[in-house]
């Protein structure tokens, strides 16, 4: 049996929608039937076939992607949790369940860790098949598109609230859907104020509709100047980082208040210079580091906050497009001035 799907075939840019065999789950796997699948910042590199791609991606060809929901249509037979007919999401980071990480019930931080899309085929296709233990069982009132991105969602979820910001002034850097998501958790989560800091002014008007109470534009405004202006002079309760840009980083270093958080999401392009005396240590700051998200602590608050109606989100879907026009999908992450989250429908 064949099936459309979007394989990695070059080392270079660009990917190719071919024609090839379904796959078939061993004992504890699941084949799923992809309904939707969203593309994220790690398949662009991939697209993109940049120096982390390179470094990363060690066999071809591949199948790309990683973010969806989808049916499972057969079971492996060691499969106990699932059935035919269970509509999931998947939880793409594979752990080893053998580590000390994993074994100490951190399993987000394996040291073993697989990821879908990344180092096993991806869900640019028809179907995938998954391990069993990574398959999120979605309520059916969460539309494919909206439970298509409850992974990267789960990580601005998880990033938001590893810290109680409720009544806290917030700062979050970075325009990305997951920057937008952070804001719209923020909101929800009770935070008095919050400042959104991005570059791109269709995503920033669009934090504005999810909560954000003011946003910079940081080619624009002079950010740290801004921001403590706004608190007073004593700076931010919590700074959230989801740029991964060394500016971003340094500012937001700056902002945050004396016995603030910082939240280390974004993954800068290479190693940063900060002043490690006047920036931490005299500072008193709590520093976070976020890797993916909490298994499965995360994907019950995410899939109880949607299943409620609780979380609005769906306006970071901006474009829609079948598999087969996958590439329209990759142009648009490359050159997102008029864009945010985009779903691909196989």
């Amino acid at each position: 049996m064949k099936m459309k799907a979007v394989v990695k075939r070059k080392r270079e840019l660009g990917a190719e929608l071919e024609e090839v065999d379904v796959p078939t789950p061993q004992k504890k796997e699941v084949l799923v039937k992809v309904l939707a699948t969203s593309i994220c910042g790690t398949d662009a590199h991939i697209y993109e076939w940049n120096e982390w791609a390179q470094s990363r991606i060690r066999n071809l060809p591949h199948i790309m992607g990683h973010e969806f929901a989808g049916e499972v249509v057969e079971v492996g037979s060691n499969v106990e949790r699932l059935k035919v007919g269970d509509y999931i999401s998947c939880e793409t980071h594979i752990p080893c369940n053998q580590c000390v990480p994993c074994l100490s019930g951190q399993r987000h931080l394996c040291s073993n860790l697989k990821i879908v899309g990344v180092d096993i085929n991806g869900s640019f296709a028809e179907y995938v098949s998954i391990p069993e233990e990574v398959a999120w069982k979605n309520d059916k009132s969460i539309p494919p598109e909206i439970a298509s991105i409850q992974e990267p969602l789960g990580n601005a979820i998880y990033a938001t609230t590893v810290t109680d910001i409720t009544g806290r002034s917030v700062v979050i850097f970075g325009d990305g859907p997951i920057g937008l998501f952070s804001t719209a958790v923020a909101r929800l989560s009770g935070a008095s104020k919050i400042i959104l800091v991005g570059l791109i002014d269709f995503r920033l008007e669009m934090a504005k509709s999810l909560g954000a109470d003011l946003v910079l534009n940081a080619k624009k405004e002079k950010v740290v100047e801004c921001i403590m202006d706004l608190t007073g002079g004593t700076g931010a309760d919590v700074v959230i980082e989801m740029a991964g840009a060394n500016e971003a980083i340094k500012n937001g270093l700056e902002v945050v208040r004396k016995g603030g958080v910082f939240v280390a999401f974004g993954i800068p392009p290479s190693s940063v210079t900060i002043d490690y005396n006047n920036q931490i240590i005299f500072k008193g700051i709590t520093i976070y580091g976020i890797n993916g998200r909490e298994m499965y602590r995360t994907w019950l608050k995410t899939s109880s906050w949607l299943k409620e109606g609780k979380l609005k989100i769906s306006s970071v879907i901006t474009h829609k497009f079948k598999l087969e026009d996958f590439e329209k999908g990759f142009r648009l992450m490359l050159h997102p001035e008029n864009s945010a989250k985009i779903v691909l429908f196989p």
